[in-house]
């Protein structure tokens, strides 16, 4: 079947052919981590990931790319002080590479919660500053920048005035944006006020800058993805996803920066996945209508009755379609759980308890039911209708458990093959006992850290009580060159 993708780009639905067969160059714009992630960031990543490990089911070999942006990130050209990592270490007295650390970890933690795949690569703004300073360089040589008190500038104007049109990703008007960013403060260093920063010069007392040949700065946000996305998938590569909140102004700069530097399009399929509310509204901090992601998991909130799983949040979120507002409450959440716990009732009767001794024709149209699956997931990521088909074979594999239905041994392993791929594979749910596995996992290797910590103190008692204590309940260590295992017995 054809992969159709809808390109934001061109507004419609494509028949996706990768610039090099088989093999698909994917850049995802990453988090800021100067706070915590936030659940509709996760339901972006969750998105991406589903896409990710669809490719992969389809048969694509995929180099994924997802930045982590540690420095430049303001608010607002015009005034340095509205850096965020600035910010955040007054606030938290923190230093700003701290304050990343702190939230890159608590950014890896979440996903992982939600069983999200890692990116083959993972870059950092401040890992490439190098190649920031020679991307600024060369628009400025090519005449699409400009310098101006310590700061570079990409000139809108210019870049239009070359025939290229800035506002072609989000469909604006060159003449609007300029109109309706005339009055806004800060705009004195620039020649025209939809100008972007590439290089800002720091100030003395701001902390995170680097020596240029403008003088010490620090990288413009937009900077970034484009020296990340080119230096690991080329001047040209395959999809760019993001949220829809970044489509403009940040890969609307991206894409200018590119097509200034290189002289092709960047990219061929621009993909954006859709916003998340919560009770109908907007999710806002400033609203107190604001839940993060482990605040929902262990059901330390004011919105919602109980915890939920992880799986279950990610079987909610991929019940919406990625280009969809989703909106989660209560409700939506319990019958998420109803939902997932049905599907994992019907897999689990599936793998154990369905017979098949005997029996040469289905009474289920498996082979169709299985190109509606494909159709599905091959029509820009249907998540939602492939769902839906999902549950036409949950009704008839709990049919089969009372003999009310047949299926052929053929079809049946076929089933069993293609539907566990598709549940645990392509959607990323989890069974409940897998996650608690990944608890054992944890809590052991604490236990383990420990051991090694009183080993290499000789402390052989505490040592020594740690193997036998654990070996009494049936989990026995195993030292070996490469370190400490473990097997249940």
């Amino acid at each position: 079947m054809q992969l159709k993708i809808y390109n934001s780009l061109s507004g419609e639905k494509e028949v996706f052919k990768p610039i090099l067969e088989g093999n698909i160059g994917m850049y995802v714009c990453g988090p800021t981590v100067y706070s915590n992630v936030h659940l509709g960031n996760v339901r972006t990543f969750l998105s991406f990931d589903f896409i990710y490990r669809s490719l992969q089911f389809l048969g694509y070999k995929v180099r994924y790319v997802r930045n982590i942006t540690d420095a430049g990130h303001l608010t607002d050209d015009g005034d340095i002080n509205n850096d965020r990592f600035i910010k955040q270490s007054r606030l938290e007295k923190l230093e700003p590479m701290e304050i990343v650390q702190k939230y890159t970890v608590d950014f890896h933690e979440v996903l992982k919660k939600f069983n999200l795949l890692p990116p083959t690569i993972e870059p950092t703004a401040t890992g490439h500053i190098i190649e920031q300073l020679e991307l600024t360089k060369l628009l400025v040589e090519k005449g699409f920048a400009y310098e101006s008190n310590g700061s570079v500038y990409f000139d809108v104007l210019e870049y239009n005035a070359r025939g290229l049109n800035y506002g072609e990703l989000s469909r604006r008007n060159i003449e609007e944006l300029f109109a309706n960013t005339r009055d806004l403060d800060g705009q004195g260093e620039k020649k025209n006020p939809q100008d972007f920063a590439l290089w800002k010069k720091a100030s003395p007392e701001h902390i995170m800058k680097w020596p240029s040949p403008w003088g010490e700065g620090f990288p413009g946000w937009h900077l970034e993805c484009t020296a990340m996305s080119t230096k690991y998938l080329g001047d040209q590569f395959d999809i760019h996803g993001g949220g829809m909140d970044l489509k403009f102004p940040h890969h609307e700069c991206e894409i200018a920066q590119g097509k200034a530097c290189n002289g092709v399009e960047p990219v061929k399929y621009w993909m954006h996945a859709n916003m998340l509310t919560m009770n109908g509204q907007r999710m806002s901090k400033s609203t107190g209508n604001y839940i993060l992601p482990m605040e929902l998991i262990t059901g330390n909130n004011d919105f919602f009755e109980k915890p939920f799983h992880p799986s279950v949040l990610r079987f909610c979120f991929l019940q919406a379609h990625y280009r969809s507002v989703l909106d989660i409450s209560n409700d939506a959440m319990l019958a998420s759980e109803k939902g997932f716990n049905r599907l994992m009732e019907a897999v689990k009767i599936l793998n154990t308890q369905v017979q098949v001794e005997g029996v040469e024709t289905s009474s289920f149209d498996y082979k169709n039911w299985k190109e509606k699956v494909l159709e599905a997931l091959t029509d820009d990521f249907n998540s939602p209708i492939l769902i839906s088909h999902l549950f036409e074979a949950v009704k008839f594999i709990s049919a089969s458990k009372l003999g009310k239905e047949s299926i052929s041994t053929e079809d049946y392993e076929d089933l069993k093959q293609f539907l566990n791929a598709i549940v645990f594979d392509v959607l990323g749910l989890q069974t409940i006992e897998e996650s608690n596995n990944d608890k054992l996992d944890q809590t052991l290797q604490v236990l383990i850290d420990l051991r090694n910590q009183a080993r290499k103190s000789k402390n052989w008692e505490l040592s020594d009580q740690i193997r036998d204590q654990l070996l009494e309940k049936g989990i026995e260590l195993k030292d070996g060159r490469d370190g400490t295992t473990y097997v249940l017995n």
